[in-house]
């Protein structure tokens, strides 16, 4: 696998809200750095995180690889998604440390938009590490 494979299918992955497709991607041992702090290891805990891709409707993801190397890559994404429940909101608010957007249940749920890089690092034909960086907002109006 090269940074290209892996995109196509973190893709894909995404835009299917599929969890296996996107553990398939990793060896049993991987790690998956969401953040700089938080960290899943291994197909369980990498399908139990995405399994919060459920919680988003119409995900369309854009990428653009920046390095490719025999050993890894980079590349920079780009995903927009309709929130589609109260409790994806919360997870949003709570990630980002402020209150960006004045919410009120009940009040309708934004479109948002997050904007990240992804730095990925393979090893007998799948991902061994990969760490992201990203930002999200609601999509303005």
């Amino acid at each position: 696998m090269d940074i290209e494979q892996f995109m196509h299918g973190y893709k894909e992955a995404w835009e299917k809200r599929d969890e296996g497709m996107f553990s398939a991607l990793f060896a049993a041992d991987a790690s998956y750095h969401n953040t700089p702090f938080a960290v899943q290891t291994g197909h369980a805990q990498l399908a139990e995180y995405w399994r919060r891709i459920k919680l988003q409707d119409d995900p369309q993801l854009t990428y653009e690889v920046l390095a490719s190397s025999a050993g890894g890559g980079i590349a920079h994404w780009h995903v927009t998604y309709q929130v589609a429940s109260e409790e994806l909101f919360q997870i949003w608010a709570r990630s980002t440390g402020t209150n960006l957007v004045a919410h009120n249940p009940g009040d309708p749920l934004p479109r948002m938009v997050l904007d990240g890089v992804l730095q990925a690092e393979f090893e007998g034909g799948l991902c061994k590490q990969c760490r992201i960086w990203w930002h999200s907002m609601p999509v303005p109006a």
